[in-house]
């Protein structure tokens, strides 16, 4: 993980998210922490990184999500050289 990111500020945010219990939870807790843009754009990282597990092309990523061809390819790069973050969730998601 980016040693920039890793404030206490980080850690107590994470830990309330941590303490979330279900999805109307998330709902009530995200739409007061974030702007709807800002969780959208959360969601179409999120979409865009599922896609190009899928093996997507770039073009049918953009057309489906809206994605730009820059944010594409910046989820692309955290998938193959991330923390890994994002195959953790994938493989935790499938089980």
């Amino acid at each position: 993980m980016n040693k920039k990111i890793r404030t206490d500020a980080v850690d107590h945010l994470f830990d309330a998210i941590l303490c979330l219990q279900n999805k109307d939870e998330c709902y009530s807790f995200f739409d007061d922490l974030c702007t709807v843009n800002e969780l959208l754009s959360l969601s179409q990282r999120f979409e865009v990184a599922s896609m190009l597990k899928e093996h997507k092309t770039y073009l049918e990523i953009a057309e489906k999500t809206g994605a730009s061809t820059a944010t594409i390819s910046r989820v692309n790069r955290s998938l193959n050289y991330g923390d890994d973050g994002y195959e953790l969730v994938f493989d935790r998601l499938q089980e």
